[in-house]
């Protein structure tokens, strides 16, 4: 019982962390809360984590009622959330998913000369709480069969989110000694891992739809 607890905090912490992608984030919190003080950052880096934490739980709760109330499957769930997940796997790899965030920072910096409160958009919604992390916080939950598993699961998402708080909070030194070709090795890396565990939600679903094995 110990070890398959173990093994399910250990695939949703390490999916949740190659999502969530705090390391890939941070430059991109950097440049937004670049105009304000210190205090405004640590503002910031607690509203935008504690807005994700509440959409993601949100899903992670009520997601099997929706799924339910459109008669939507698990296995069908299993396998389009390894389609989404793959398809950001790619754009991590490619940093694509890094260039779309950096253009959303920058129409968002344009329009706004003073420091705004960027917490709910665009860090928190879509950065941190995007549709991967959405998608799979529904697809664990759903798939943990009792009380336990899905604390399980929950806890990996909230230490996830812990971590993510204390990137934010060091963001701007954090980002000057990785520099951008870390980081984006980093994101590559993430990205080949996030593509191998989506391949596998893939076959798992097909498997499970069509009764196969």
């Amino acid at each position: 019982m110990t070890g398959d607890l173990f093994s399910i905090f250990s695939a949703s912490f390490v999916t949740f962390f190659v999502l969530i992608d705090a390391l890939g984030v941070a430059p991109i919190f950097a440049s937004l809360t670049a105009q304000g003080d210190d205090a405004y950052r640590r503002r910031m880096a607690v509203r935008s984590v504690f807005v994700a934490t509440l959409i993601i739980f949100g899903f992670a709760f009520f997601g099997a009622w929706l799924l339910e109330k459109l008669h939507i499957t698990i296995d069908a769930f299993r396998a389009a959330g390894g389609v989404l997940l793959f398809l950001i796997a790619l754009d991590m790899v490619f940093e694509k998913r890094t260039e779309r965030r950096e253009n959303r920072a920058d129409e968002y910096l344009e329009g706004h000369e003073n420091p705004e409160d960027v917490s709910v958009f665009p860090i928190g919604i879509p950065m941190l709480a995007g549709p991967g992390s959405i998608a799979t916080a529904m697809l664990f939950m759903t798939e943990a069969g009792d009380w336990a598993q899905k604390g399980v699961v929950l806890s990996a998402i909230g230490l996830n989110m812990i971590l993510c708080l204390l990137v934010f909070l060091a963001a701007s030194p954090l980002v000057r000694a990785m520099g951008e070709s870390i980081a984006g090795a980093i994101t590559r890396i993430f990205g080949v891992i996030l593509a191998a565990l989506s391949t596998q939600l893939i076959i798992d679903g097909i498997i499970g739809a069509f009764g196969i094995g």
